[in-house]
């Protein structure tokens, strides 16, 4: 994605970051590091996090209270890295006051919420986008670029699988609370079910998932996922997520996206992806990006120009979450479970 030069009489857009924690650090870097934007203040419950997250982005101006933050002239966008369970009244209050949004993903926890968000946002005529970080990091970009190129033909099966350890504080974090984060499947889930869909172009119709709770029993999530995706156009695809592998420090991505012409295969360590066709094999170069800095350009793109093409809709948001949902009622009934279901008939 190209950047663009900021025109020297129009001020770049003031951004305003609500929610002072780990992922708002990156997501201020990259403000920091483009002249697109500028960092226009920071929002957090906490004053004391407010305060030192403002002071150490340089003295920036910094609040409690959203409302007033929104309502500042300098402010025209906001990226929101606060709860999940927050997100619906956090967007809708910045589509109100007429602001654009990126909010980390999930969008919301459920369909009818994230709808509601889109809705809004359609009404007051501004942008708001789902940072699904993972399409803009290099891998990510990188099979997305070989499919789009036809280096396998048609797409039709992808294996995903993202094996971490433990990376939560302590038993209180809200992460591990189904009602507040949705559960494992909207918060960390959500990445490999949007990234497979985007890399297979297609529109998934059902999800078969089984969770385990391998750090302790006591866990209200499940802190590892598999997940059986199908698609209307008949591919398939096999997500493996983990946040209870031991080591605590492991840290393994597998990427295999099968296609009519050829096999795609990012190895687990190494950014050399081989690609294996009828004529031999061969690697992808590798890509070197900021995925935070990629993506938000790709904010500020559509920021600038409403009517393009953009790198993530709203709609691929929506289906985001409603994957995340019925991946979780797939864990709670041990069966499939269809996207009409979730998605109240509607699958776009």
């Amino acid at each position: 994605m190209a950047r663009h030069s900021v025109i020297e009489d129009t001020p770049p857009p003031g951004v305003l970051i609500v929610g002072a924690g780990f992922i708002a650090d990156h997501h201020g870097a990259a403000l920091r590091a483009t002249p697109r934007a500028r960092l226009a203040g920071i929002v957090d419950v906490d004053a004391g996090r407010a305060s030192a997250a403002a002071t150490a982005a340089g003295g920036v101006a910094w609040s409690t209270d959203l409302g007033e933050a929104l309502a500042r002239p300098d402010v025209d966008a906001v990226i929101v890295c606060t709860p999940n369970m927050t997100h619906e009244p956090i967007a809708l209050q910045v589509a109100a006051a007429g602001k654009h949004l990126l909010m980390e993903k999930p969008l919301t926890i459920t369909v009818p919420s994230a709808r509601a968000v889109v809705e809004a946002f359609d009404a007051a005529g501004t942008v708001v986008m789902a940072a699904h970080t993972h399409r803009f990091y290099d891998y990510g970009r990188a099979v997305d670029d070989a499919i789009a190129g036809g280096a396998i033909g048609r797409p039709v099966f992808a294996r995903l699988a993202m094996l971490g350890g433990w990376i939560w504080p302590d038993w209180r974090a809200w992460v591990l609370d189904p009602a507040k984060s949705g559960g494992h499947a909207l918060h960390n889930g959500v990445h490999l079910l949007d990234l497979v869909s985007w890399w297979l172009r297609d529109e998934p119709v059902s999800v078969y998932a089984r969770g385990r709770k391998r750090t302790a029993e006591e866990l209200r999530i499940h802190d590892y996922l598999e997940m059986h995706v199908e698609y209307a156009g008949g591919a398939s695809a096999v997500c493996e997520m983990s946040r209870g592998h031991r080591p605590s420090t492991i840290d393994r991505r597998d990427v295999l996206v099968a296609g009519t012409d050829g096999v795609l295969q990012l190895p687990a360590e190494g950014w050399g992806s081989p690609l294996v066709t009828e004529s031999g094999a061969s690697l992808l170069p590798p890509q070197a990006a900021n995925g935070f800095a990629v993506q938000l350009d790709a904010w500020l793109d559509a920021i600038a120009d409403p009517a393009a093409e953009r790198a993530m809709t709203p709609a691929d948001a929506v289906r985001a979450v409603a994957l995340g949902v019925a991946t979780e009622l797939s864990i709670e009934r041990a069966e499939p479970v269809t996207l009409d279901e979730v998605m109240g008939g509607v699958l776009a």
